[in-house]
């Protein structure tokens, strides 16, 4: 098997970097990047604007089932384009929740190894090597501190553009949050997958980062048989 059937798994907490290095792992081998985040964002937006009480686990569930999901270059769902729509600390909020549904989650990675089943794709989320592909080629797992997360997600133009931005400690605290439910949800929580290796970003160029991605992924493709 050659690069076009490696899948790359990136997991991580928000702010980590995972959209930026995924994005960029992508390019660089031509593989589709996929940000399962994205996914949830969306149905949490649509359970917001068709009125669907988040916390029933299978209202929700159905609608997810029933939707149509693009994520490749903007972010739809059922032909409403949410790429911006979707990056607010309230839609974040309702992806929290919907992303503790144990049957919001079967629809969402049953869609999401379906994606994945031809390899050639980098996958970014919370649960992609520990769930979603748990033999995924490559399994790296983005983290950085508290601080460095905080301050990115608070300067980040896709969560901050046209828009009144909270203030540090606000942004740190809604993290905080949100590492909280992601790491102690039943169902597929936020954890370093087995066989996964972690990379500490904070205080790191992105490229600094890609690149020890890159060797990780060439070494893989290195290996005698697959190619």
């Amino acid at each position: 098997m050659g690069a076009r059937g490696l899948i790359v798994a990136i997991d991580g907490p928000s702010g980590a970097g995972k959209g930026t290095v995924a994005g960029a792992i992508a390019r660089r081998y031509g593989f589709r990047h996929v940000d399962t985040g994205a996914m949830y964002r969306a149905v949490a937006w649509l359970a917001g604007h068709l009125g669907v009480d988040l916390p029933d686990e299978q209202a929700v569930a159905a609608m997810a089932q029933r939707a149509r999901i693009d994520v490749d270059t903007r972010v739809c769902i059922d032909d409403h384009d949410v790429t911006d729509a979707i990056r607010t600390p309230e839609v974040d909020r309702a992806a929290a929740i919907v992303a503790r549904h144990p049957a919001v989650r079967a629809v969402l990675v049953n869609r999401q190894r379906r994606l994945g089943a031809g390899g050639g794709i980098v996958m970014e989320g919370r649960d992609i090597g520990s769930v979603v592909f748990p033999d995924a080629d490559v399994k790296i797992f983005l983290d950085a501190s508290p601080e460095e997360r905080a301050r990115r997600r608070a300067t980040d133009p896709a969560h901050t553009a046209g828009r009144v931005t909270s203030g540090p400690d606000a942004v740190a605290k809604a993290l905080e949050e949100r590492d909280r439910i992601d790491r102690t949800r039943a169902s597929s929580p936020l954890t370093v997958a087995p066989g996964a290796t972690p990379i500490d970003t904070t205080g790191r160029p992105v490229e600094d980062v890609v690149r020890q991605v890159t060797e990780i992924i060439d070494a893989k493709l290195a290996v005698p048989g697959r190619n």
